[in-house]
């Protein structure tokens, strides 16, 4: 290129970028003129040069409107991440044969990906995540043959995905996830073998996954959640070997887990609740030592709980709720969330300090939950509801400092609330009904600032209605029916302004409704 070219070139850049600021909004245009200050546009912030003056990258904010990309012929490298950019992509960004780096998300872009975008050959990132670009993924994306990263996320892109995106042998993360994408997985994306994230997520894809899906051995991350995928999941699954995180929860999913998953055992994440898996869990299930999180819950399997399970030491999630499993919890496991179990709960529960939150809600469980509990610093969330437990409830429950919802109804748990209780201070819920319970209300409770919802109807309670329990100023529920529960119902509940739902029907209350609580008390 003579000096003539060269210089030409550069004086058409400069003018470019002046006439395209003309063109933005009069704040945009006060901003750059104090950022684009002297003759030489190299030196303006947001313009980065090569050695003969020719802009080689742009990091700006505005639109791009009039901003004409057929005088940046040595652009490698535009950077508008995170703006208030909206309008269309400006079909002439095809104009850019030398860009590598490609950056809009973030932004409000509206209108379709322009097909010219396909003829960007030296491309290797294209992120157009956030904004709001609808129709079709430009068939022939599959000419991108540099391009390693692909992120489409949070988009409103509609029609199929192109088959020609398997012809991509150097992408590494495809992201087309929380789109209107339909049709199914094309078979060739079995083709990218380099793929490490694989997200299409939150679409409306149907058809199975197909089994070319076992080719990506380098992937680690896939996550088909939220589509209408169908058929069985391929047993081929099991050959992704390096995966950390599979989910593929809320499809419509079938057959049996195949057993082939066991081999992952690098698997950290495994989400396959609310499909229609049924069968036996794999039996080899506690291969998988790297689990962190195991989610099945809302199937149709059945059969006895693999006993390996015992084997997931690091296990902190665990979901099987919504099945048709039988069996117990092995006594070796410690630490969870489980669910859909019958027989006791292991006495090495006790001991799990690192307890998060605890469901065992709707299953058969038995046996006495007066011991059956520790102290737990980080647990926030426990529910024992509609079970066969007995006993009484520990005072060790209330030494929970993260404690917030604690669900025990329907069991035949029986003697008093403890007092202790309100040494959770951060407890919004407490659902004890359905019970067996006898005694007073604690007026302790009355402490529990944060208490929202309290339902204690259906048990044997005696005595009168604690007037503590008008102190709770976020109470929005409270539920005392079907008890023998006496006196006045306290006249400062008038004062809990959030309250909406109060029910102290079926007792000995034996008095008028006060004036100050008529307006909110439905008996």
């Amino acid at each position: 290129m003579g000096v003539s070219s060269s210089s030409s070139i550069t004086s058409m850049e400069a003018e470019t970028l002046l006439k395209w600021k003309a063109s933005l909004h009069n704040t945009t245009q006060t901003l750059l003129s104090s950022l684009w200050v002297g003759s030489n546009h190299c030196n303006w912030v947001g313009i980065t040069c090569d050695s003969t003056r020719s802009v080689t990258s742009i990091t700006l904010r505005g639109t791009l409107d009039n901003l004409s990309f057929f005088y940046f012929p040595n652009l490698i490298w535009l950077q508008l991440r995170n703006n208030t950019l909206y309008g269309h992509i400006p079909w002439h960004i095809g104009n850019l044969s030398k860009l590598i780096f490609l950056d809009l998300s973030f932004n409000n872009f509206s209108g379709s990906i322009p097909s010219e975008i396909c003829l960007l050959k030296s491309l290797q990132l294209i992120s157009l995540e956030s904004n709001e670009i609808s129709g079709p993924i430009p068939r022939d994306i599959g000419s991108l043959s540099s391009v390693s990263n692909i992120g489409f996320h949070g988009n409103n892109l509609s029609g199929t995905i192109p088959s020609s995106i398997g012809r991509l042998h150097n992408l590494s993360y495809l992201d087309l996830g929380w789109n209107r994408l339909n049709g199914s997985i094309p078979k060739q994306v079995g083709m990218l073998r380099s793929l490490c994230l694989l997200d299409f997520s939150g679409n409306s894809l149907t058809g199975s996954v197909p089994p070319s899906i076992g080719n990506l051995s380098n992937l680690q991350f896939l996550y088909f959640y939220g589509n209408h995928l169908s058929g069985s999941l391929p047993s081929e699954i099991g050959l992704l070997k390096s995966l950390s995180a599979l989910q593929l929860l809320g499809n419509n999913l079938s057959g049996v887990i195949p057993s082939s998953i066991a081999n992952l055992t690098n698997l950290f994440s495994l989400m396959l609740d609310e499909n229609a898996f049924s069968g036996p869990l794999p039996r080899d299930i506690g291969m998988l030592k790297s689990l962190n999180l195991l989610s099945l819950a809302d199937n149709s399997n059945s059969g006895s709980i693999p006993a390996s399970i015992g084997n997931l030491t690091i296990l902190s999630g665990l979901f099987l709720g919504g099945n048709s499993l039988t069996g117990h919890i092995p006594q070796t496991y410690t630490c969870g969330d489980q669910q859909q179990f019958d027989g006791p709960i292991p006495s090495s529960l006790r001991d799990c300090k690192s307890l998060t939150r605890v469901r065992l809600e709707g299953n058969h469980f038995t046996g006495n939950i007066s011991d059956a509990f520790g102290i737990y610093p980080n647990l926030v969330y426990i529910g024992l509801s509609h079970n066969n437990f007995f006993g009484e409830l520990s005072p060790k429950l209330g030494q929970g400092p993260r404690l917030t919802s604690l669900r025990f109804s329907n069991n035949n748990i029986s003697g008093k609330i403890p007092f202790e209780l309100a040494d959770a201070t951060q407890l919004g819920e407490l659902d004890l009904s359905s019970n067996h319970l006898i005694g007073e209300i604690p007026k302790e409770l009355g402490t529990l600032k944060m208490m929202s919802r309290l339902f204690l109807s259906g048990n044997q309670l005696s005595g009168k209605n604690p007037s503590e329990i008008g102190l709770l100023s976020n109470l929005e529920q409270l539920n005392l029916a079907s008890n023998n529960l006496s006196g006045p119902i306290p006249g400062n509940l008038g004062n809990c302004s959030k309250l909406f739902n109060l029910n102290f029907s079926k007792n000995d209350l034996g008095e008028s409704i006060r004036s100050s609580i008529s307006d909110i008390i439905a008996l």
